[in-house]
């Protein structure tokens, strides 16, 4: 059994990875409350959805430039000291949060203020964790550590999102927030409970006699630039979620499967089901990725992972190809006045494929970063992982909203999903010794 389910040895060898794990998985469940609570308030003190998507905004600015400076930072300073003072930065914008909410003051604009702070210091906590974990646990485990990462990362954004409307219907903003900043406070002890975590640099100069600067930064740039191996974990990444991203289009495609004529006249009541069948779309690849995580058992000792990366990238388009298909299929069924339960469960199982197959592809291209990145720049290619990781469906939602609406929303993901797989394939093909990278040998 222990090598089908997600292996926890990391979480039995490691007391200090076990609490960290534990806080990190409750306060994101948290994280999650806050984040779809504070759009559900933008909207409710707007009533609209522009300032809601300003939300997003607001977020992604601050958390790609302090996940660059945040990188070089953490490999300057002592790692449990940023990850601390970095959580606590988190912890007290949850709580001022909370005393928004509490006071009752209703102000749009300091909820995108404290929004903006708070994924300022995430752009820096989270770098930071990612180069604490192989002190925590080895090389040999890594792969494991972030299996279990990913599975408690799907969880949260199955149950935050679920969880936020009917908490929020239930007992209302303030005590929403309330639990997240209670949750939190398990990860700030589990963080203030690592022993001292100084990056190893190889010439032995010790940490306070560099500083921190854009120079920094840039260092880690030319370090990817030279290194082709880890340079085409990003790429990929980029190649997959900007070709084939399918959230920007869900929405529309859940009102076109279900068919506008079936929707107005159900039970006769006029009862819109559509958001219901976005709801499972939405739900599709969070679900895949909670699958793949819990049975990472199965995969995570590959020892070939240049070769996981790339098949996983094609299962994702291929899988997202498909969608775009049972999609267009289960829109034309409609159209015709026969919504289709088989063709909508098609498509959801394709996203549930896809979300596994992006699960797998991000467990294996962070395990290579990890291992292949020298200590002392460890912190540094972190924070650009979190920028591609952040950024990437970014673009995919701008590039597919906007062909989209001119070839249709099935349409751009069956072309998008193809394009991925080809785009992919001529990229490793650039490469090929990526293919080759062996865990056991691993070369940047």
């Amino acid at each position: 059994m222990s090598t089908i389910f997600a292996d926890i040895t990391p979480l039995k060898v490691s007391r200090d990875y076990r609490r960290l794990w534990i806080g990190n998985s409750l306060s994101a469940i948290g994280t999650q409350l806050t984040l779809v609570a504070v759009s559900l308030e933008i909207f409710a003190l707007t009533g609209s959805s522009a300032y809601v998507g300003l939300l997003g905004a607001f977020a992604l600015v601050p958390l790609i430039i302090t996940g660059l400076y945040g990188g070089a930072i953490a490999d300057h300073v002592d790692r449990r000291k940023v990850a601390l003072y970095s959580a606590l930065v988190l912890w007290l914008t949850t709580v001022a949060i909370c005393l928004h909410a509490w006071l009752g003051i209703e102000n749009i604009w300091l909820l995108y203020g404290l929004i903006a702070i708070h994924s300022g210091a995430s752009g820096i906590n989270q770098p930071t964790r990612g180069a604490i974990i192989p002190a925590l646990v080895g090389t040999e485990l890594l792969a494991s550590a972030n299996a279990l990462n990913m599975l408690s990362m799907s969880i949260s954004m199955m149950l935050g999102p679920l969880l936020a409307g009917g908490l929020v219907a239930t007992i209302g903003y303030s005590w929403t927030y309330t639990i997240d900043a209670v949750t939190f406070l398990l990860t700030l002890y589990a963080v203030y409970r690592l022993p001292a975590l100084p990056p190893v640099h190889p010439d032995g100069e010790a940490p306070a006699d560099r500083k921190v600067g854009l120079r920094s930064v840039w260092e880690g740039f030319h370090f990817l630039a030279t290194r082709k191996n880890l340079r085409m974990t990003f790429i990929l990444d980029i190649i997959a979620m900007a070709t084939a991203f399918p959230r920007a289009v869900l929405p529309a495609m859940g009102v076109l499967i279900i068919g506008s004529s079936y929707a107005q006249g159900i039970n006769g009541s006029g009862d819109d089901p559509a958001e219901l069948v976005t709801g499972l779309l939405l739900a599709g690849i969070a679900a895949g990725a909670f699958i793949a995580g819990l049975f990472s058992g199965t995969f995570t000792r590959i020892t070939a992972q240049g070769k996981a990366v790339y098949w996983s990238i094609v299962v994702w388009g291929v899988s997202i190809a498909l969608f775009g298909l049972f999609g267009w299929l289960a829109i034309r069924s409609a159209a015709n006045g026969e919504p289709s339960i088989v063709l909508l469960c098609a498509a959801v199982a394709m996203l549930m494929v896809a979300g596994a197959a992006d699960s797998v592809s991000g467990i294996f291209r962070n395990t290579i970063l990890q291992t292949a990145t020298p200590d002392h720049l460890r912190g540094r290619l972190q924070g650009v992982f979190i920028v591609v990781v952040a950024g990437g469906p970014r673009v995919g939602e701008m590039l597919t909203g906007a062909v989209s609406a001119g070839i249709g929303e099935a349409v751009t993901m069956m072309l998008g999903g193809l394009l991925c797989v080809v785009a992919a394939t001529l990229a490793v093909r650039l490469v090929p010794g990526f293919l080759r990278y062996d865990s056991r040998t691993p070369v940047a």
